[in-house]
Parts: C-alpha cells; structure tokens; sequence
C-alpha cells in the first residue's frame, strides 16, 4: 500500500504554452478546488500563467499533473515548479486579475 503524505506544503507553478485565451485559470480553479486546495490563479504579461496553490503535498502533486494535462482548449509545452513553506493565509481558490 502507498504511504499517503498529508503534510501541507506549498506550490509555485509558471504554465508556458497556449495558456492564454483557452479556459486556462478556470480549469485550475475548479481542480484546485476540487482537491480541497486554496491559493490563486492568474495571467501573466508574458503569456504563461502562475499558480500558487496550498494544502497537503499529495494533493499539490496531483494538481501539478492535471495543470500539464491542461484543458482541451489549451497546450502546455512545460512547467516551472517550485515548492515552497505554505503562507497559510488564503481561504478559498481563486482567479487572479
């Protein structure tokens, strides 16, 4: 049986690709969501997309593969990820403006 990590922990991602324009933030949104994860979702100047997202690692990591999956609509070419200490600071999942 795999061991579940429950620690909550902290995810930077930079979505590049055909993000922009195509569902992106709202499919983050509702997958985050989904997992029990709070944090942000935005659009960037340069055309990537940033998420900051917080809550147990396995669920983080989870999110991190559907966010490279993207949406039909769109295409990611690859992922910047970092982890972080959660700020623990944020109700909710939201989109940025």
């Amino acid at each position: 049986m795999t061991e579940v990590d429950n620690t909550k922990t902290a995810v930077h991602i930079i979505v590049h690709g055909y993000v922009q324009g195509v569902g992106f933030r709202s499919f983050v949104q509702s997958r985050a969501l989904a997992l029990g994860l709070v944090g942000w979702v935005r659009n960037c100047d340069d055309g990537t997309v940033e998420i900051w997202a917080e809550g147990p690692r396995d669920a983080l990591e989870r999110l991190t593969r559907q966010v490279y999956g993207g949406p039909r609509s769109g295409l990611v070419s690859h992922l910047d990820v970092s982890w972080h200490a959660p700020q623990e600071t944020f109700s909710g999942f939201h989109i940025r403006w």
